[in-house]
């Protein structure tokens, strides 16, 4: 029987409700590994379980300080432990975003698995119980070795580098875009995978081996009709911020005043990666911009964008090398 470790982090999956019909104002963290395998007893036959309570907080209160401890634990598992795959259960608003970071920057080719729920776990017709037996199914699994970091939620498996949140409390929340979704686990109990990841991940990723003690500070700045430069300015003026990711209209466009002041961000050396708010499609060099040593994001979403410039500045200071890592990653 395959070692599962899960890694306990908060959010809803780990809820308690005021009631059964409590869908909003719940309170995270209060389920816990006894509720889980007495709850899901079903868990135990899939895989030998151990658990690590990580934290129990909202992932509105994620950091990447957080991300760091959190690699650190899983390196030291690895190392420490003969452990199969990892399921972390984490909060959804902000779990796309964990879930890349370690796509890019843990050196293994076991399965390492994000949960979440929509629904907390004492709720009417909660989606966490399955949620997490589908994960715990996906981290025993030969089929998800070597994949990277995945993402279940509603009988789907995602990949880190393209699936995010995209509805409030649907149950179908995550999708991947434009590319859909890495397999499914069938009502045969089965994971089945239809494609998988192309990019550079996990063994691959020129992240993998860093030593990492911090990240460099990167804004998100968003752009819409008659945009200011004013957060732009600001963030110069701050100095305390070395990249902007810029969540541009359509083909990742700015306005004229944001334009101007991301002249000055540059000039104050200030790395600026474009990105598109669309949610979809590749961003990529254009005339109008070719004069300025921007960043194309690929098509990568700013929240996905911004984690990996951190990681860039850490290694290259060259654009070019830079951008290497965003058409590569």
């Amino acid at each position: 029987m395959k070692h599962v470790h899960i890694i306990e982090i908060g959010g809803t999956i780990s809820a308690k409700g005021l009631h059964r019909l409590d869908y909003k104002d719940y309170t995270s963290g209060l389920i816990q590994q006894d509720d889980f395998l007495a709850q899901i007893p079903e868990l135990s036959s899939i895989a030998k379980l151990t658990f690590t309570t990580f934290s129990n907080i909202s992932s509105t209160k994620i950091t990447t300080t957080h991300w760091l401890k959190l690699r650190n634990l899983i390196l030291q598992k690895l190392a420490e432990e003969k452990i199969d795959g990892f399921v972390i259960s984490h909060g959804t608003s902000t779990l796309e975003e964990t879930a890349y970071f370690l796509h890019l920057t843990v050196p293994t080719e076991k399965p390492i698995v994000f949960v979440g729920a929509q629904r907390p776990f004492t709720a009417l017709s909660s989606d966490a119980h399955l949620n997490l037996l589908q994960a715990v199914r996906v981290a025993a699994s030969d089929e998800a070795y070597g994949k990277g970091v995945l993402v279940v939620l509603n009988d789907e498996i995602h990949c880190a580098r393209e699936v995010t949140k995209g509805s409030t409390y649907r149950l179908d929340t995550f999708h991947s875009s434009t590319h859909g979704h890495l397999g499914i686990i069938d009502v045969d109990h089965t994971v089945q995978f239809y494609r998988e990841p192309t990019r550079n991940h996990t063994i691959r990723s020129l992240f993998s081996q860093l030593a990492i003690d911090s990240l460099p500070e990167v804004e998100i700045v968003y752009s819409y009709a008659g945009a200011s430069g004013l957060l732009i300015d600001a963030i110069i003026e701050k100095r305390t911020h070395q990249g902007i990711v810029v969540a541009g209209t359509g083909a990742g466009l700015v306005s004229p005043a944001q334009l101007d002041s991301l002249k000055k961000a540059v000039d104050n050396g200030i790395y600026v990666v474009r990105t598109s708010r669309t949610g979809n499609g590749r961003v990529v060099n254009i005339k109008p911009y070719e004069a300025y040593p921007f960043i194309s994001g690929d098509d990568l979403l700013p929240q996905k964008a911004r984690i990996l410039l951190m990681l860039s500045m850490l290694k290259y200071d060259a654009i070019d090398d830079i951008q290497h890592v965003f058409t590569t990653h």
